[in-house]
């Protein structure tokens, strides 16, 4: 008989006891999803790459992903769009004056970064005949670039485009110089 009351004790203790280790599981994975990198975050090798996988899988672009992730704006390139964006290459980020970058990439600077990054790109696709010269282009931080054409090259804000990639979202313009946008 006692050997019964105790099995009877113990059971509720059990089934309490993995209660606290599920909630314990969900309390994590709630705290993983969180911080996790939304749309960014998702592996498909089956579709399209989208503007951030293609600008990650680019040895040309690791300073303007460093900074894309340093201003936690993935999102921004990985979301349905459509966008278009102007992708200062590695070589673009060495042309600013010394110690930009780092200074730039510091977390106290995130802000500023985020708005540098986000005057890159513009909502819509724009290329080929829509970029005519004398237009002007609508950035996401609500500022205009100028469109000019010279000698069949197309520049944008000032930044010559060197060649265009499409996305699954948009279009890619990789460009020769960051389009730091005039201060408010």
């Amino acid at each position: 008989m006692k050997k019964i009351c105790l099995q009877i004790l113990l059971i509720p203790l059990l089934f309490s006891c993995g209660e606290i280790n599920q909630s314990e599981t969900q309390s994590t994975t709630y705290e993983e999803e969180k911080t996790s990198l939304g749309q960014a975050g998702v592996q498909d090798e089956v579709s399209d790459k989208n503007i951030l996988q293609i600008a990650t899988g680019s040895k040309d672009h690791t300073t303007l992903v460093a900074a894309v992730q340093a201003a936690q704006i993935e999102n921004v390139l990985a979301n349905n769009g459509p966008i278009t964006v102007f992708a200062p290459n590695n070589d673009a980020f060495v042309a600013l004056p010394a110690g930009t970058v780092e200074e730039l990439l510091k977390p106290e600077n995130k802000k500023k970064l985020a708005n540098i990054i986000t005057n890159h790109a513009a909502p819509g696709t724009y290329k080929g005949k829509l970029l005519k010269d004398g237009s002007k282009l609508y950035m996401a931080t609500g500022n205009y670039l100028d469109v000019k054409v010279v000698d069949n090259n197309v520049f944008v804000g000032g930044a010559k485009i060197l060649a265009t990639i499409d996305a699954s979202n948009g279009v890619i313009h990789v460009v020769d110089k960051v389009l730091i946008p005039e201060e408010k």
